[in-house]
């Protein structure tokens, strides 16, 4: 029986180590972190409103055009990873099917981009 016990000593060593570090993790930014706000700390971020307003105020429709259009972007992005990974396996059908998703993906860009919505004035 102490054998196989003994069998389980490496796994309850990682599951000790792993607990041990995700609680350091947990504690050491409010054991470290400077708690001095200053202007620049409490200035407009992203959204261009003051951090402690409203949270119902109404946002420009450019943060959610501009958002909306980094998903899409960072998502047809993604699809290149599997591509490359199984690059040898797909053959020419796989490259030039690739190209032709990525000439959709610029095409679209260009087209955004000469409808002034990466523009923010």
């Amino acid at each position: 029986m102490t054998e196989l016990l003994g069998s389980y000593v490496p796994i309850a060593i990682f599951i000790g180590i792993a607990l041990v570090i995700g609680l350091a993790l947990l504690v050491a930014p409010f054991a470290v972190a400077f708690k001095a706000p200053d202007s620049e700390k409490l200035s407009a971020y992203e959204c261009g409103f003051n951090a402690f307003d409203d949270a119902r105020m109404k946002f420009d429709v450019r943060f959610y055009l501009v958002s909306i259009l980094f998903i899409i972007f960072d998502l047809e992005v993604a699809f290149l990873f599997p591509w490359a990974v199984s690059f040898k396996d797909l053959g020419w059908f796989g490259f030039w099917s690739m190209m032709v998703f990525l000439v959709v993906l610029t095409v679209g860009f260009i087209y955004e981009w000469k409808k002034g919505a990466l523009e923010w004035n």
